[in-house]
């Protein structure tokens, strides 16, 4: 999911909202969207999360990934909190090759 914070908060631009199925996925997660942003000239500001994979936080300043396991995405719902975020529509990319 990704929210749209323009006109909402100063923070950030984008919250981009996903889930994984365990520690070991989100990390996963969290890890490939640091290798993939990275290939594309784009490093963090900051992160955090990735060694416990319970809740990753990847800061890119113009955007930030939310990397859940089920139940803490469930415990928090950031979808809720920021409900005055309008969610942008996203469609499904096929995947690049290395």
């Amino acid at each position: 999911m990704v929210l749209s914070l323009k006109g909402v908060s100063d923070m950030t631009d984008y919250f981009v909202i996903a889930s994984g199925t365990s520690d070991t996925h989100v990390r996963g997660l969290g890890d490939s969207v640091l290798e993939g942003l990275r290939k594309d000239g784009t490093a963090a500001h900051h992160s955090e999360g990735l060694t416990q994979g319970r809740w990753v936080l990847l800061d890119y300043v113009d955007f930030v990934v939310h990397l859940f396991h089920p139940s803490l995405r469930s415990f928090y719902q950031l979808e809720r909190l920021w409900s005055d975020a309008e969610v942008v529509p996203v469609t499904a990319q096929p995947a690049r090759s290395p």
